[in-house]
């Protein structure tokens, strides 16, 4: 959040230039990044559609939020696009339970489906069980079936789920009766009813469309129609010597020196000449503040 919100600061000035624009950010600030995605393409600083950039920046965050439901609630957006239009997301989710963050990361240039393995990289330091991913390769029935399920008439898939409801359920599924009512989701259903979704991407941009829907559509999935979505955390670990859990986080010098002393060796075994593997551990001493 600290290097997105000093880059936005720094390139303030030189965007125009360099045509490399920074909008978004932390709070509510990510929630103005439409507006300054409007504002770039009415200077023509940008020769893209906004429209679509536009909605590039809504389902990065509607996946983050609620097709990848993983207990991290976003609370950081920045989208960063050139003058040409081609753009890049990077996003943070706080976990309220561990303090744990998030991060999750957009190419806009390796974004060929929007609900079927978007992202360049899922960053964390904690891997959870029972992430329900509906983005992965592995749920493309759940996501036929839930398009197909907000088309249809809502009485009947909010029947199907309150009898569910009544069933001793997989552990993976934390769906508890509080948290979706069949009467919020009927509610609900009534709108995609009425706007009939061609498949889970629309679904998924209709507003109001939240975790809880889909959740709800992705259990009757699974135990009424038989496609079970992956529950695999997508999240890679991302190797910080810190943390994020509200308390300040010294180095662990040991561990620090070993990671240097790991890539060292590393670099002195591999199978390049010497030029390069003496410029690769001057590169290494610069980084590690060693000599």
């Amino acid at each position: 959040t600290t290097v997105c919100g000093a880059l936005k600061e720094a390139l303030k000035d030189v965007q125009n230039d360099l045509g490399i624009f920074v909008c978004g950010g932390k709070g509510a600030t990510s929630r103005k990044t439409p507006f300054e995605i409007e504002a770039l393409a009415e200077k023509r600083l940008i020769n893209a559609d906004a429209e679509k950039l536009k909605y590039a920046s809504r389902m990065s965050a509607k996946v983050d939020n609620t097709a990848i439901q993983d207990g991290y609630q976003l609370y950081h957006h920045t989208f960063i696009v050139d003058k040409n239009g081609k753009w890049a997301v990077i996003q943070q989710g706080m976990n309220e339970n561990t303090k744990w963050a998030r991060r999750y990361h957009w190419l806009g240039d390796e974004v060929s489906d929007f609900v079927v393995e978007p992202h360049k990289a899922i960053c964390c330091d904690q891997k959870n069980e029972n992430t329900l991913n509906l983005v992965a390769k592995e749920s493309s029935g759940a996501r036929e079936v839930c398009g197909k399920l907000s088309c249809d008439t809502p009485e009947k898939t909010v029947k199907e789920y309150s009898r569910i409801l009544e069933l001793k359920m997989p552990s993976y599924h934390d769906v508890k009766q509080r948290d979706i009512l069949p009467k919020n989701l009927k509610k609900i259903l009534i709108t995609t009813y009425e706007n009939k979704p061609e498949n889970f991407e629309k679904l998924l941009g209709i507003q109001g469309v939240g975790p809880g829907t889909v959740r709800a559509l992705a259990l009757v999935s699974e135990l009424v129609y038989g496609e079970k979505p992956s529950f695999q955390d997508p999240v890679r670990f991302s190797f910080a010597h810190g943390g994020k859990d509200g308390f300040p986080y010294p180095v662990n010098r040991p561990r620090y020196d070993g990671t240097i002393s790991f890539l060292q060796d590393a670099v002195s075994k591999a199978k390049v000449g010497d030029s390069e593997k003496m410029k690769a551990l001057k590169r290494l001493t610069v980084f590690s503040g060693t000599k």
